[in-house]
C-alpha cells in the first residue's frame, strides 16, 4: 500500500515540475529571396493585345421639317371606280380634251415636286407602264392602244432625236436630245361620258392620256405616246400634288384628274368623219366657241334627264 502511495506522489510532483518549465515558440526559418530572371519569349508566344471595344453611338433622329406630321401618300390605296356593265349604259359620248399647263390651274403638273411627265417617263423606263404608239402602220393617228411601244422607243420619242453629220467621214449619226420637262406644256385626254341607268349617274371616265409636244414642221401639238389611264391610276395615286392653297393637303395627281380639278377645252367629239374641231373650223376663236357649245350640250343632256 505504501508503495502505491509513493508512486502516485512521484507522478504528481513530476507533473508540477513539467508545467512550470517555459515552452519555446517555434521560429520560422528565414526564406531566401530569389532574383527574378527575365525570360525571353518568341513572337508566337507573345500575348496578343485585345482590340478595344467600340461603343455604338445612338442614331440621332433627324429633326422634323415642320410643326405637324405630314401624311405620306406612298401607301395610299387607289380608290376604285364603280363597275359599269355594258347593258347598263344608256348614253355614251366620247370627248377629247387638251390641258394646257400654262394655265394657272394646271401649272401644278409642271411643278418640280409633282411633275407629271417625269413620273410617267420614270414608270415607262421601269416597265411599270406600257406606252402605245400614237400612229398606226399607215401613219394615221391611232389612240385605241393597238401598238405597244418598248421603253427605249417611248423615251426616244419623248426626248426627240437630232441628226448630226460628220463632214470628214460623210456619215450621219442620230443623237438623242437631252430631257427637257419644260417642253411638255400640253396633255390630251380621251374620256367617255356615260349614263349608268342602274346607278342613275351621269359621269365621265378617263380612258387615256397622252403628253403633247410641239412639232416645228407641222406647227401643231402632237401626242408622243398614249397611256391607258386605268393602268396609270395606281401610280398617280401615290404621287403627291402640290396644292398652292394648302401645304397640308394630301391630294394626289390621280385626284387632280378624277375630281376634275383641271381646266381644259374640247378639241374633238365623236363624229362620223372622225374630224377634229380644227379640221372643220380654221378660226381659233370659233374653235373655242365650238368647244363651249359641246360642253353646254353635255350639261344640257344631264339636266334633261331629271324632272322637277
Amino acid at each position: 500500500m505504501k508503495r502505491i502511495l509513493s508512486i502516485a506522489v512521484l507522478v504528481l510532483l513530476s507533473g508540477l515540475i513539467y508545467a512550470q518549465k517555459p515552452v519555446k515558440k517555434a521560429t520560422k526559418a528565414p526564406v531566401k529571396k530569389v532574383k527574378s530572371v527575365p525570360v525571353k519569349t518568341t513572337a508566337a508566344e507573345t500575348p496578343v493585345a485585345e482590340a478595344p471595344k467600340t461603343v455604338k453611338k445612338k442614331l440621332k433622329v433627324p429633326p422634323k421639317d415642320g410643326f405637324y406630321a405630314r401624311k405620306d401618300i406612298d401607301s395610299t390605296v387607289m380608290v376604285p371606280l364603280a363597275d359599269v356593265r355594258e347593258e347598263d349604259v344608256f348614253y355614251a359620248k366620247r370627248i377629247w380634251r387638251e390641258i394646257d399647263l400654262r394655265d394657272t390651274v394646271n401649272s401644278v403638273l409642271k411643278s418640280p415636286k409633282s411633275n407629271l411627265i417625269v413620273a410617267l417617263l420614270a414608270a415607262i423606263k421601269a416597265e411599270e407602264l406600257t406606252a402605245y404608239a400614237p400612229l398606226d402602220s399607215a401613219l394615221n393617228e391611232d389612240d385605241a392602244f393597238h401598238y405597244p411601244m418598248s421603253a427605249d422607243s417611248a423615251s426616244k420619242a419623248a426626248l426627240g432625236t437630232t441628226e448630226v453629220s460628220n463632214n470628214k467621214t460623210g456619215t450621219v449619226t442620230t443623237v438623242v436630245n437631252d430631257f427637257d420637262p419644260a417642253s411638255f406644256l400640253k396633255y390630251r385626254i380621251k374620256e367617255d361620258w356615260i349614263f349608268d341607268s342602274k346607278r342613275s349617274i351621269f359621269e365621265p371616265r378617263i380612258v387615256g392620256i397622252a403628253p403633247l409636244k410641239f412639232n416645228t414642221i407641222s406647227k401643231q401639238w402632237q401626242p408622243i405616246f398614249w397611256l391607258y389611264y386605268p393602268e396609270a391610276r395606281e401610280l398617280l395615286a401615290k404621287k403627291r400634288l402640290v396644292n398652292t392653297r394648302n401645304d397640308a393637303s394630301s391630294l394626289s395627281i390621280d385626284d387632280f384628274f378624277i375630281r376634275r380639278l383641271f381646266s381644259s377645252y374640247i378639241v374633238k367629239e365623236s363624229n362620223p368623219g372622225d374630224d377634229k374641231i380644227r379640221d372643220i373650223i380654221s378660226d381659233p376663236r370659233e374653235r373655242l366657241y365650238e368647244s363651249e357649245r359641246i360642253k353646254k350640250s353635255i350639261l344640257d343632256y344631264e339636266q334633261g334627264l331629271w324632272e322637277y
